[in-house]
């Protein structure tokens, strides 16, 4: 595959979506805009997750826009506590759910306690309707898919000789396969963002990772698409 034709690529896997510097504001602005007619509110730390939770709730027949469900990409889990007092009891009261990564686990709960939606017992994010990702959600994509699944979807890419050349860098040579291709996911955000929604294109609805089918399995409203 040229490179034109890895660009072409790259783009139509982000058809859809905002990319470069500013697409984490487009994509947050984008967003804030349905909030005016949402019923329910996902919130998400970024665009990959966003792309996740979108493209899994059409391959499962979810119109998420007819059912007033919005996923809100807060551009970190810092942001959590702007947005849960806005939508939460504090504000306008919506049901929320939410999906973030291992590491910013703490954050939200200290978010949703001070946004009174958790109890101050509670032991993680159990029981809040917001999810966490195993490590992240490339993680838990690369086990949802498989080493090999994942190897076909970024050859179909034409990217998997940039894959082989990372490989073979010092710090990578001779490390699992899971871990090389969870650094090639996360070595540019674009690249993270493209392969979320190939990934989850590329399994079944039913397969794909667990955190992900309890956000779209909590939310109110859902109905299939027509």
């Amino acid at each position: 595959m040229t490179g034109i034709d890895r660009a072409a690529a790259a783009q139509q896997a982000l058809d859809g979506y905002p990319s470069g510097p500013d697409a984490p504001q487009v994509a947050l602005a984008n967003a804030t805009a349905l909030l005016p007619e949402a019923q329910s509110v996902v919130l998400v730390e970024g665009i990959s997750d966003q792309i996740a939770l979108e493209v899994l709730a059409a391959r499962q027949g979810i119109d998420l826009p007819s059912t007033g469900a919005v996923i809100l990409p807060i551009g970190g889990a810092q942001a959590a506590f702007t947005y849960l007092s806005m939508l939460g009891p504090q504000g306008r009261d919506l049901p929320l759910a939410g999906l973030c990564d291992a590491d910013a686990a703490e954050t939200f709960r200290r978010a949703l306690l001070r946004a009174d939606m958790a109890a101050p017992a509670a032991t993680g994010l159990t029981g809040t309707g917001f999810h966490v990702c195993h490590r992240d959600l490339e993680d838990e994509l690369i086990r949802a898919a498989g080493v090999d699944t994942m190897l076909a979807v970024i050859e179909a890419q034409g990217e998997l000789g940039s894959f082989h050349t990372m490989q073979k860098q010092p710090q990578w040579r001779g490390r699992d396969t899971a871990d090389q291709l969870h650094r090639f996911l996360r070595s540019r955000a674009t690249r993270g963002q493209r392969y979320a929604r190939l990934l989850i294109e590329a399994i079944e609805p039913g397969q794909a990772p667990d955190p992900l089918l309890a956000v779209l399995a909590g939310l109110p409203h859902l109905r299939p698409a027509p």
